[in-house]
């Protein structure tokens, strides 16, 4: 059991809190902001016990100097004095004596977010690869550390394992919420168990996949990873989307698991029609599940009582190409199952199509909660101080 920010007395004390207000922005306007609601909670707990709070977080990929101007959290800073009705103090620099200076100044109740983590990718890559100096000074910062971006907690960043090393430390509300939620879905003993992949790429869910098959009573694969398996069982795929490299374990896994494992039947192609796999010609792309998919995924569905569910069953953005994933999520609402939802496309899909409250829960992390899922570790988490 993991140490949490009620584990600290906070009054006068610098608390870091590294939240995860990796927001989509456009034009510097942010599209969606349920990432800063989402870190709120933790906030409000920490200025009402008094204390002085240092705001850390990423935002988006900085490979290049250029990649700065449309990557800082300026925006996320005006947005959060709008929800919190109250001044945020934004240091432009991530480092520097005069954030020091910023830090030393603050009073109880004060909030300092500082710029963007990543800026310190440039030139050196020392937030990702976790440089023990920044790590050093972050934590120098403060008297206690908190994390709460669970989306970033199978990364190891420097604001992320490196503060903690140096830091008494906890986890916010957010992290504990869906840590309790996912434990309590895995140590659940209830079956049918049913896990639902779907997405683009078999590269990113291989030890999930392994994982799963050993617990799971059935997996039933969708979107275009299940082109990966299709043509491992020696399918025409026509022109979708196939990992090469991933043939041969796909074809072990259908081997080793024949009875487990259940893929589409037909898709919906670019001509927005529905073709059986058996007929698809060279040219074909599939974006999405089709009818008789649909009622094979419901059967195999039926009577569950736990589902995990990873990535859509199709190209959910455009509206033509969403009615297998609809569907699915449909079916699962309906019969009310106790559905995890993962993060990333899975949990983007879900407030796409209205279904932000359908579910058992829906995580804030995708990669984070594919990492969980396989052992039940991440390194953001097992740095933490236990209770």
């Amino acid at each position: 059991m993991k140490k949490t920010i009620k584990d600290f007395d906070l009054v006068g004390k610098k608390v870091i809190i590294r939240c995860d207000l990796n927001v989509p922005m456009t034009n510097n306007i942010i599209d969606d902001d349920t990432r800063i609601k989402a870190s709120l909670r933790t906030i409000k707990y920490a200025i009402k016990n008094n204390a002085k709070v240092i705001l850390l977080s990423h935002l988006g990929k900085i490979k290049k100097e250029e990649d700065k101007k449309s990557n800082s959290l300026y925006p996320v800073a005006v947005r959060l004095s709008e929800y919190l009705n109250k001044n945020i103090i934004f240091s432009f620099d991530t480092r520097s004596d005069k954030l020091t200076e910023m830090v030393s100044n603050l009073k109880e109740g004060d909030i300092l977010l500082i710029e963007n983590t990543r800026f310190e990718d440039i030139p050196q890559k020392k937030e990702s690869n976790c440089d023990d100096e920044l790590s050093k000074y972050w934590a120098s910062l403060g008297d206690i550390f908190i994390n709460d971006a669970y989306g970033t907690c199978h990364r190891a960043h420097a604001s992320v394992v490196g503060i903690p090393k140096y830091l008494p430390s906890g986890i916010g509300f957010l992290v504990e919420k869906e840590l309790q939620k996912i434990d309590n879905l895995l140590d659940s003993k209830t079956h049918p168990f049913i896990a639902v992949l779907g997405g683009k790429k078999v590269d990113d869910k291989i030890t999930l996949i392994e994982s799963l098959i050993n617990k799971c009573d059935k997996l039933l694969i969708g979107g275009a990873m299940s082109f990966t398996f299709l043509k491992a069982k020696g399918y025409n795929i026509g022109k979708s989307i196939i990992s090469k490299e991933h043939l041969t374990f796909a074809k072990e896994m259908l081997n080793k698991h024949s009875d487990k494992i259940v893929l589409p039947i037909d898709f919906v192609v670019e001509s927005y029609i529905v073709k059986d796999i058996n007929n698809f010609d060279n040219d074909d792309i599939g974006y999405d599940i089709g009818t008789k998919t649909i009622k094979l995924f419901e059967k195999e569905l039926n009577g569950a009582k736990r589902v995990i569910l990873n990535g859509p069953m199709g190209l959910f953005e455009d509206k033509k190409f969403s009615n297998g994933t609809n569907r699915i999520f449909k079916y699962l609402e309906k019969n009310k199952i106790k559905t995890l939802v993962g993060g990333g496309d899975s949990a983007s899909s879900v407030n796409k199509l209205g279904y932000e409250d359908s579910f058992y829960h829906v995580s804030t992390g995708g990669g984070a909660t594919m990492k969980y899922l396989e052992n039940r570790s991440l390194v953001g988490i097992d740095v933490i101080e236990d209770k």
